[in-house]
């Protein structure tokens, strides 16, 4: 088996950089950040420095940020019925969310599987705004207030969904709105300084940053939901737990790139088309999933007739190319993707995933070359044998 010399797998987790693993270094004797001595002190500079770099990535006020192990404990805590306001309570009693979701999303949280909507995206992964908008106008405010979360770009498609627009139809409803940002943060511009998202969820790892850390960014500390994990009063009392110091340090450093890293976002937009460019030339009959929509600068999901995408990967993989067959994050298996299967392409279609980051360069680009022409001369060897 080749070592892997091309990895093209930055959607299902970014290559650790060079700055959070420094950070991180330096963080991991960090004493407990609640402590109030000095060398407790020290490490609560740490958590609130990565706090402050985060919440630049998305233009929001810092203590907003409360950090998580991960983007499937954010929105696992943020999807719930139970929110509380100052000492008060308030109920969200349905929860809307698209079938294009991610797996965090679409499992509901912690509402009850007969309290969530599943809204239809159309053939480029693009959320029904109609139907949304009427199944919004339909429900019963009375019950409580609707909840709506939706990711801002598809992990596997990579298609931008219409946030603004979006936030417009659940304001006008006196919903809330969660958005899972995981890809688009470092990818395209985030502010919560506009008033189109309630809350945002963060992963650390998909922005170069270790993994175990992400985060929920709140516009206002007004409303807050219950918290997921309780104990002590870390996070002002949002999540309870000793704070993850290094791991923190780490998000925080990848925040700062990845902020400046928006300014590459052409040149990988350019890679990516010379990935789809070598797709059409080598599979003219390939087909590329939502380009006829805004997509990421990053990515491509294409799958070619005749090819399953599993043997595809396991094809890949040997000559030393890192990519997915669809989302990575069900537990490693490989099957149809439900995001084609939302989009209208049935269950049985296999598709690859190419994504990519600053670092990928010519070298990466010619091995996935190399081996998709290896795959393509297979598959015609196998149609001429039939």
């Amino acid at each position: 088996m080749a070592a892997i010399c091309a990895y093209l797998d930055y959607n299902a987790s970014a290559p650790l950089i060079a700055e959070a693993r420094a950070a991180m270094v330096g963080a991991l004797d960090a004493a407990n950040p609640s402590s109030v001595h000095t060398e407790g002190r020290a490490s609560r500079r740490l958590v609130e420095d990565a706090r402050r770099d985060v919440a630049r990535l998305v233009n929001a006020k810092p203590e907003h940020i409360v950090f998580t192990s991960g983007a499937t404990e954010a929105a696992s805590t943020l999807l719930t019925p139970d929110w509380q306001m100052g000492r008060g309570s308030i109920r969200m009693c349905h929860l809307f969310v698209s079938e294009a979701d991610h797996p965090c999303i679409l499992n509901g949280g912690r509402f009850a599987p007969a309290q969530v909507t599943k809204i239809g995206v159309d053939p480029n992964g693009i959320a029904d705004i109609e139907a949304l908008a009427a199944a919004l106008a339909a429900h019963d405010k009375a019950a409580g207030l609707p909840l709506v979360a939706i990711h801002a770009a598809n992990n596997e498609t990579g298609v931008i969904q219409p946030i603004g627009r979006i936030g417009e139809i659940v304001k006008a409803a006196g919903g809330v709105l969660v958005v899972d940002a995981v890809q688009a943060a470092g990818r395209i511009p985030l502010d919560m300084s506009i008033p189109y998202a309630d809350y945002l969820i963060l992963s650390s790892h998909k922005i170069g940053g270790p993994k175990g850390v992400g985060a929920i960014v709140a516009a206002s500390d007004l409303m807050m939901p219950r918290p997921l994990i309780n104990g002590g009063g870390q996070e002002k009392s949002h999540r309870a737990g000793t704070e993850n110091v290094a791991g923190i340090a780490g998000f925080g450093a990848a925040a700062r790139a990845a902020l400046a890293s928006l300014a590459d976002m052409d040149a990988i937009a350019s890679r990516r088309d010379e990935v789809e460019a070598i797709v059409r030339d080598l599979a003219p009959d390939a087909e590329i999933f939502g380009n006829g929509a805004p997509r990421l600068a990053n990515t491509t999901f294409f799958a070619i007739p005749g090819v399953k995408a599993e043997t595809a990967q396991i094809a890949f993989d040997l000559a030393g190319v890192a990519l997915s067959a669809g989302s990575a994050c069900s537990s490693g298996k490989v099957g149809p993707s439900h995001v084609l299967k939302a989009m209208g392409h049935g269950d049985s279609l296999g598709a690859l995933r190419v994504s990519i980051g600053r670092a990928t360069g010519a070298d990466d680009i010619a091995a996935f070359r190399a081996a998709l022409a290896g795959i393509v001369a297979r598959r015609a060897g196998k149609e001429e044998a039939a």
